[in-house]
């Protein structure tokens, strides 16, 4: 009788397909918020995108993977390891189509989806509703330190879905199941040329390891029970120990082989470079994105001391190692929120009504498994960007770089005016800088590198940009004394071909130069101002 109530009150298949579940819905609001609201230009906050949406329209327009850098004056010609060929075709590819409204759309949809299959995942395992939902946010609004349009973004989706798999196949492994781990290799296959994030995937499997070797050495056989966990143990550990070979021999097939990983420890290794790089030094704390995720640290640690005996090997390794990658560099932080997410989570709950309202809320999320809802929004989302970001007349998308960000204006006129011919006659009006004509390569900070070669690019080159790993040591110890105006600042400007210089208006690189003499300004707003050669010639 019981069984016959439950039957006839079941929602029928076509509403548990239709209806969206609070997974769908999180996802539909933060697309939407990544694409219709000004978090679309926070998206291009960081000027990298540039050279990655022009090195993967280099791709296909010779067909061919680059191998040594033509951005530059500087590394012209020196080989350099376009490590993530994959996502830069992609994204070139976007941009061609659809302009920068095509990016902003790829970028949001992988954030989206990680997030709301992280909400999801939550309750697969068992996390209540509400306590998933705030966890999720937590984890959003800690990740916003580094959510910009790069491929680090594609990173977090294999993170949260290796790690997924290695947590599955450890649960599952009691009852002798452990296929899923042979995914890994083809997971690696494709995460090897999309990011050099792909270095996470083998340190999660060696976690994975030794927590299964821990649970095989410190079980005792004294009851059947020890005897068949003692098997499954060392039947994991040996899966694990194939799957991690055969993942090896995956992150080969890239077009630079094992010399990419040897360049990329080169890279991670290099003390000066990871001491002066933004991104890589310690959060310091203050800023809203580094708050939460101190709140989830403090989270993590209360359920630790609550709850800490019901963790894993595996998972308490993984907990030390993601508040250690949050603690030392602060792009570490998106990824380490989503590994303490995933192993806190299940281990908290809600007592009295919120824990049956919320047992209530879980039976429903793990019925509603159509999905339809952020599917129908990405499509159509992709049909506006297709027709310009419009729908009729109302302007829906407008994805662009802020120009108190960047310099926008300075680059505009700096186009207009690059290797002009001096004896053509000028246009009607001109403004108050419109006679002076410019010559490449460009110097500019190395954070406004992507975006000179973004818009400038073949017409000009720049002197330095962010791919630090091209430039290596030597060339930044000299950009920065440079930069800083330390002494012998002058030395880099006699030592490289500079046409122009385009800098921060407040800059002291810029007061320093207007201060010499040497230099003259061509082009000055609120954000930059261009100099060039005291020398160059005017059209008259």
């Amino acid at each position: 009788m019981a069984d016959g109530s439950r039957t006839s009150t079941a929602a029928p298949v076509w509403a548990r397909v239709l209806m969206p579940s609070m997974a769908d819905l999180i996802f539909v609001a933060l697309f939407a918020a990544l694409v219709f609201t000004p978090l679309a230009m926070r998206l291009l906050g960081d000027a990298g995108i540039g050279w990655h949406i022009r090195a993967g329209q280099q791709i296909l327009a010779t067909h061919s993977i680059p191998r040594v850098d033509s951005f530059s004056s500087t590394m012209g010609g020196q080989p350099w390891y376009a490590w993530e060929w994959l996502y830069d075709l992609v994204v070139g590819r976007l941009e061609a189509v659809l302009g920068l409204n095509g990016v902003v759309w790829f970028t949001a949809l992988v954030i989206a989806a990680v997030f709301a299959w992280l909400f999801r995942l939550l309750i697969v395992r068992g996390s209540n509703v509400l306590v998933a939902l705030a966890l999720v946010l937590l984890a959003f609004a800690a990740s916003m330190i580094h959510m910009l349009a790069r491929p680090h973004v594609v990173s977090w989706l294999f993170t949260l879905a290796w790690f997924w798999i290695l947590q599955s196949s450890e649960r599952e492994s009691i009852h002798g199941q452990t296929r899923r781990l042979w995914v890994l290799p083809l997971l690696m296959l494709v995460w090897v040329n999309v990011h050099g994030g792909f270095v996470l995937g083998f340190v999660l499997l060696a976690i994975f390891l030794l927590g299964a070797i821990w649970d095989w050495w410190r079980t005792h056989e004294n009851r059947i029970e020890d005897v068949l966990a003692r098997i499954a143990a060392r039947k994991r550990s040996r899966a694990l120990a194939g799957a991690g070979l055969l993942s090896l021999a995956a992150s080969l097939v890239n077009p630079y082989g094992l010399k990419l990983h040897l360049h990329v420890y080169s890279y991670l290794s290099d003390p000066f470079l990871m001491n002066h790089i933004e991104e890589f030094r310690s959060p310091d704390f203050h800023s809203v994105a580094q708050k939460c995720f101190l709140l989830l640290l403090l989270v993590t640690v209360a359920t630790l001391a609550v709850r800490g005996r019901q963790l894993r090997m595996s998972e308490a390794l993984t907990v030390l190692f993601a508040m250690y990658a949050g603690v030392y560099a602060s792009r570490g932080i998106p990824v380490s929120s989503l590994l303490l997410v995933m192993v806190v989570g299940p281990l908290l709950s809600l007592p009295g009504v919120g824990q049956r309202f919320s047992a209530r809320m879980t039976s429903v999320e793990q019925g509603l498994r159509g999905h339809v809802w952020p599917v129908a929004v990405g499509v159509l989302t992709l049909l506006i960007a297709a027709n310009g970001g419009r729908i009729g007349s109302s302007q829906l998308m407008d994805a662009h770089y802020d120009s108190r960000r960047m310099p926008v204006r300075a680059v505009e006129f700096l186009n207009r005016r690059l290797n002009r011919d001096p004896r053509l006659s000028p246009p009607a009006k001109l403004e108050a800088f419109e006679t002076v004509t410019v010559h490449g390569p460009v110097l500019s900070p190395d954070y406004w590198g992507g975006y000179l070669i973004y818009r400038l690019y073949p017409k000009a080159q720049v002197v330095a940009d962010d791919r630090h790993d091209l430039y290596g040591e030597e060339f930044f110890k000299s950009y920065l004394k440079m930069w800083r105006v330390e002494p012998g600042w002058d030395e880099f400007l006699s030592e490289h071909d500079i046409g122009c210089a385009l800098l921060p208006r407040q800059s002291a690189l810029a007061s320093i130069l207007l201060e010499t003499g040497r230099w003259k300004t061509a082009y000055e707003d609120e954000t930059a101002i261009l100099f060039v050669p005291a020398g160059s010639k005017t059209i008259r």
